[in-house]
């Protein structure tokens, strides 16, 4: 199976993660086990690696690859969200680092068969988990007007989201939308020909939010950090790189909240929250790609890695 993928910001996850040869370390985006082999290089015998990952064919190759590694491995199909249950399921209570890549394989964009890319003709489907029951087609043939609409302005941070939302409407009346190319031409009749030529592709932030709702990113992130930090011995780290605003800003926020003393209400006379911290930002700023980086892997182009430690 050809499953091809640059592991982004790879030096600085492995230099992040602060890796113990003897540790207990998790990959909750397995892909292609890009990150994961390098993690596994770090480890020794007495090293554990867990990879978590809902794509059945980045599982397969990841099983393949590190089928020779010298640390115990274990390859879980589950989603990172679910954490706590791969943690009890292979009988580790407490971990010595975790990563999170939050973005979308090159595999997966590169099968065209998956439906991610608005560059590819395929059916609609963009399902990370090939098993979920919710995919491409059914949120753009079932969902309202108006969920359209905010799912395409909150998700895809589009500025013609209403017209978009509309169009598809209107398209779907006549006949269901049936294939990327299909929706991509619907996206380019609502944008407005000037704004098509400003910036990316016109078809790029709606198929994001529409893959973003399909795979329920957005409202696993804080509650997944919050896990992830509980599960972390004391001087473990949590990395987590994001690829657009949305993602970023949950992060950091989160990672901010995680790491104040007290939460309360700042025209409070007193602290009432009785707060503690539990992580320190080891990032106050996102890492970003070097220049080299930028110029070997162009989908480098937006990632931000952001690195918590457990106190």
């Amino acid at each position: 199976m050809n499953f091809e993928h640059i592991s982004v910001l790879l030096e600085e996850c492995i230099t992040g993660l602060d890796i113990k040869p003897d540790g207990i370390y998790v990959d909750g985006t397995l892909g292609g086990a890009g990150h994961a082999s390098h993690i596994c290089q770090k480890l020794n015998k007495d090293g554990h690696f867990i990879g978590i990952d809902q794509d059945n064919n980045a599982l397969a190759v990841s099983k393949e690859r590190l089928s020779e590694v010298e640390p115990k491995v274990d390859i879980v199909k589950s989603n990172f969200s679910d954490l706590d249950e791969v943690l009890g399921q292979v009988g580790v209570p407490k971990i010595d680092g975790m990563l999170i890549d939050l973005g979308v394989s090159s595999h997966q964009l590169d099968e065209a068969s998956r439906g991610f890319s608005y560059m590819q003709e395929a059916k609609l489907d963009m399902r990370m988990n090939q098993d979920s029951e919710l995919c491409a087609y059914k949120v753009v043939n079932e969902y309202s007007e108006d969920e359209l609409h905010e799912i395409i302005k909150n998700f895809g941070e589009e500025r013609w989201a209403k017209r978009v939302a509309s169009f598809i409407i209107e398209h779907r009346e006549k006949k269901p939308i049936e294939t990327t190319f299909e929706l991509v031409d619907i996206i380019k009749r609502a944008i407005p020909q000037k704004a098509r030529q400003e910036g990316s592709h016109p078809a790029k932030r709606t198929f994001q939010a529409i893959r973003i709702e399909v795979n329920r990113e957005i409202d696993i992130i804080a509650p997944t950090i919050k896990k992830a930090v509980d599960a972390l011995n004391s001087g473990g780290r949590l990395c987590i790189i994001t690829f657009h605003s949305l993602e970023d800003r949950i992060v950091k926020h989160t990672f901010k909240s995680l790491a104040e003393s007290c939460i309360c209400d700042r025209n409070m006379p007193i602290c009432v929250c009785d707060q503690e911290p539990v992580v320190k930002v080891i990032s106050r700023k996102p890492i970003l790609p070097t220049k080299d980086e930028l110029e070997n892997n162009s989908r480098s182009k937006s990632a931000k890695l952001r690195i918590v430690e457990k106190l």
